[in-house]
């Protein structure tokens, strides 16, 4: 937005200070001021960034009314004053939708001269690079940029009849000022005559009654639309006006009869005269949503406890307050020795509570005046339960080599029901972006082998992902929201050879080593369990348990899986249920001083069932009371012709020390017995 400093001081009388210096205190007070053209003896162009709550702002009166709040100038009133109108009937106007258009003004002007536009309007709009059109037209432009709010001036004469303000029928067409057909909806809002709509309501009037050379009867409209009626019609036609810029995003109910004034006054100044009073069509109603609005309670004592301490020993007074908010254009009474009830103005929409009135008071005083202090905090601080869970597990990947990555919390209806924990629990979005975003997650998954993917297709050949998140199951009615970890690794991201099984497994490993569990295994998924999802490897996956629970699995995508998503590299995947995990207790390093005594090792050969697996036999012998054993592992597995038919043979190894003495041989042969006996409980036999 562009404002010409030259017209911003025909609005307030301000002190000897430079445009520059103008630009700086406007930006410092949230008006931001972006780029300053020096045009000489007109004065400046500002290159203004108004944010889009601050409509009021969004013309040089109301910069003007900043202005003169911020250098204690007074603002002068505009000059609605006209000459007396002629007699006449009151010109017909009817509004069919109230909740849509709360308030239409409208003013007959006859005999009037469409010429060129010259004077203060030709030079304002040459500095302002505004293209002119006609006197009448211009006129409309120039009110708009001159005090905010838009207008609109039909020929008179090629009106049917009144005004209606009406929803568009089904497939009415309507010729827009730019010349294009277009078919109206039923939810745009028209401004129409008796036979024909002549304006898309707060977005462009019609061609079919715009000003002409020969235009010799306007009448004059502004208006008061509903901004999110302006804003759908604006996008549903992919029509972005300087009207439509400022109707959808809230215009001041009260001022239509000034505008209409405004416009009327310079199109008169090149002949004519008004006919009849100002029509003004007002809805109660929308008055009182807008421009009565209930009043706020305003505690002066606020100020300091909400703004805090500023660099003026006095802080704000209450006078500052006062003058401040009255400045903006509030009316303030007196409520309390230290409060007041503030009426707000029409024109500041975004102003509704205290908190509001608190910040207009610290921008206005000036941030760069307050004091740098901290604010106080009263309260303790409560570290959620599984927080240093998440740090730790989120620790140690960044650690081993990962890369933490975030995906949607949407995916497909496809990946929903396919990656699902449980059967028929996939939560479907109720108003979904997108047919890719239908559904809520029920894993991590598919965002993580989409992020792989995309990875691969911009030739990242080596990549290992992370993700903690949340996973959605249940129902539209009820929503179960859980905390799940996911790995996804391709290529050779560890610098060796290709990521596979193992990596993953000494991953999760790692990380499930964090947690007090009695007993920790990894096999395969159960047979005709149906547990085994469809998308990973037979061959190539397990899964984690924890304490005979099922904490997660793992594995390499299946190759069916991997040519759906256009993937042709090895990709290795897998998933933890932090809810199940959590329940577990972070393990507490303990640090043993080396023992003194010597550690003894026995090996011992077993035949076991093709059944059981290693899991389970480490599950057993884990919950030996045996102090003394310090490590066990299998030093080696065979199966072939040598080994019984559904069996494989186990070389287990162990390690016996004490921190006291020198273990007997009566101490071993007991521990012995001990290992023995949990082996045989899980079917496996001692070979001799």
């Amino acid at each position: 937005m562009r404002i010409l400093t030259q017209w911003l001081r025909d609005y307030v009388a301000l002190p000897s200070i430079s445009d520059a210096e103008l630009a700086d205190a406007l930006t410092l007070r949230g008006i931001a001021v972006d780029g300053v053209f020096d045009l000489g003896a007109h004065g400046s162009v500002f290159e203004m960034d108004v944010t889009t709550n601050r409509v009021d702002a969004m013309n040089h009166y109301g910069v003007a009314r900043e202005a003169s709040i911020i250098f204690g100038c007074a603002l002068k009133p505009l000059d609605g004053s006209l000459p007396a109108p002629k007699p006449g009937s009151a010109f017909p106007v009817r509004i069919e939708e109230p909740t849509l258009c709360g308030r239409f003004t409208a003013r007959v002007l006859r005999g009037v001269t469409i010429q060129p536009s010259h004077g203060i309007v030709a030079e304002r709009f040459a500095a302002l690079e505004q293209k002119l059109i006609s006197n009448a037209v211009d006129a409309t432009n120039f009110v708009t940029l001159g005090m905010g709010h838009p207008t609109h001036a039909f020929d008179l004469d090629k009106l049917e009849g009144g005004i209606v303000v009406r929803r568009a029928r089904k497939g009415e067409k309507l010729v827009t000022l730019d010349g294009v057909e277009r078919t109206l909806d039923p939810d745009d809002l028209v401004v129409a005559d008796e036979k024909k709509a002549v304006g898309l309501a707060g977005v462009m009037g019609g061609l079919d009654t715009a000003i002409s050379a020969s235009t010799k009867n306007i009448l004059v409209e502004a208006a008061w639309f509903d901004q999110n009626t302006v804003r759908r019609s604006s996008r549903r036609h992919g029509i972005h006006t300087d009207a439509s810029h400022r109707f959808e995003r809230g215009a001041d109910f009260n001022a239509p009869p000034l505008a209409n004034a405004l416009v009327s006054r310079i199109i008169l100044e090149a002949g004519g005269h008004i006919e009849g009073e100002l029509v003004d069509v007002l809805i109660p109603e929308a008055e009182a949503r807008t421009a009565k609005r209930a009043a706020v309670s305003f505690a002066v004592p606020e100020i300091a406890r909400i703004l805090g301490a500023t660099e003026d020993p006095q802080g704000i007074t209450a006078a500052d307050a006062e003058g401040i908010l009255t400045g903006l254009g509030c009316t303030l009474e007196k409520s309390g020795e230290q409060s007041y009830s503030v009426t707000l103005p029409s024109w500041r929409l975004d102003l509704e509570r205290e908190i509001d009135l608190l910040e207009e008071i610290a921008r206005v005083y000036g941030y760069n005046r307050f004091q740098n202090t901290l604010p106080t905090f009263a309260g303790s601080v409560v570290e959620l339960p599984w927080a240093a869970k998440e740090a730790t597990l989120r620790g140690k990947l960044l650690g081993l080599g990962w890369n933490e990555a975030i995906s949607s919390t949407f995916c497909a209806e496809a990946d929903a029901l396919a990656f699902c924990r449980e059967p028929n629990s996939a939560v479907a979005v109720g108003n979904p972006l997108s047919e890719e975003a239908g559904m809520l997650r029920p894993s991590l998954l598919p965002g993580m082998l989409t992020m792989l993917a995309n990875n691969l297709s911009r030739d990242v050949e080596s990549v290992a992902l992370f993700e903690i998140g949340t996973v959605f199951t249940g129902s539209t009615e009820k929503v179960d929201e859980r905390p799940a970890l996911a790995i996804g690794a391709t290529g050779r991201p560890f610098g060796a050879g290709e990521v596979d099984f193992y990596d993953l497994k000494g991953t999760l490993q790692e990380l499930l080593h964090s947690f007090t569990a009695r007993s920790l295994y990894f096999d395969r998924f159960p047979a005709e369990s149906g547990l085994m999802p469809a998308w990973l490897h037979p061959g190539r996956s397990a899964r984690a348990v924890i304490d005979g629970a099922t904490v997660g699995y793992f594995g390499q995508l299946h190759p069916a899986e991997a040519e759906r998503r256009k993937v042709k590299q090895t990709v290795l995947v897998g998933e933890l249920y932090l809810d199940r995990l959590y329940k577990q207790s972070l393990r507490t390093p303990v640090i043993e001083e080396l023992s003194r005594y010597q550690a003894v090792r026995r090996d011992f050969s077993f035949l076991v069932p093709d059944a059981v697996s290693w899991g389970q036999l480490a599950e057993a012998i884990v919950a030996l009371p045996i102090p003394e054993l310090r490590s066990f592992a299998p030093r080696e597995i065979l199966r072939g012709e040598r080994v019984a038919a559904g069996h494989y043979s186990l070389l287990l190894g162990t390690v016996f020390q004490s921190h006291e003495r020198t273990l007997r041989d009566e101490d071993l042969q007991a521990w012995a017995q001990q290992v023995i006996a949990a082996m045989q409980d899980r079917g496996a036999q001692l070979r001799s």
